[in-house]
């Protein structure tokens, strides 16, 4: 196999393997019902005139499988915090203790649960795309190292063989996730 041939490869895979990272923190996004620090990453608060992420202002922890616990490093900053979390516009009713500010996750209905296997299927499909674009690319790469540089038939279609192989490898790590955080969210 050339030298090219084999950086197409190296390519297709890190566009596949960052299609894999992104589809995991987007998955991640989407809450099970459990309390996750994680449920306010997309959270920004204003702080001394500029936004900032909510982990650069507070300790963000769980209390229990239910309630997130936002500690302020300045106390000043708790209605900043506050009015952070509902800008966010993620459903929750955040509320202030003076030292502290708590939020109750709500524990969710069957049809919310539906509503988050589909955007987490959806989130598949987006990763999915991501892949066969990848796959396209590299084939394109390879079809033109065939036409312009002289590569044999028979190793651009080795390689292209390979390229389907990684696909479909990809397509199944894909799937796996997409069907773990199913089971998870559907878990009651």
């Amino acid at each position: 196999m050339t030298e090219e041939v084999t950086l197409t490869l190296d390519l297709a895979r890190e566009s596949m393997d960052s299609s894999i990272k992104h589809l995991e923190t987007e998955l991640t996004k989407i809450r099970a019902g459990k309390a996750t620090p994680s449920m306010l990453d997309s959270v920004k608060v204003e702080y001394y005139g500029g936004m900032v992420p909510l982990t650069q202002v507070a300790t963000v922890g769980t209390l229990d499988a239910r309630t997130i616990t936002i500690k302020p490093w300045e106390k000043d900053s708790i209605e900043f915090i506050e009015r952070g979390i509902i800008n966010a516009n993620l459903g929750f009713a955040p509320q202030n203790n003076g030292e502290s500010v708590m939020i109750n996750v709500p524990p969710l209905t069957e049809e919310r649960r539906k509503q988050l296997v589909k955007q987490a299927k959806a989130e598949g499909e987006n990763a999915k795309i991501g892949i066969r674009n990848a796959r396209k690319d590299a084939n394109d790469s390879i079809k033109k190292l065939h036409k312009d540089d002289g590569l044999a038939e028979d190793n651009a279609k080795d390689a292209e063989a390979q390229v389907q192989k990684l696909t479909d490898e990809f397509i199944v790590k894909i799937d796996s996730f997409v069907s773990a955080k199913e089971k998870d969210i559907m878990t009651v």
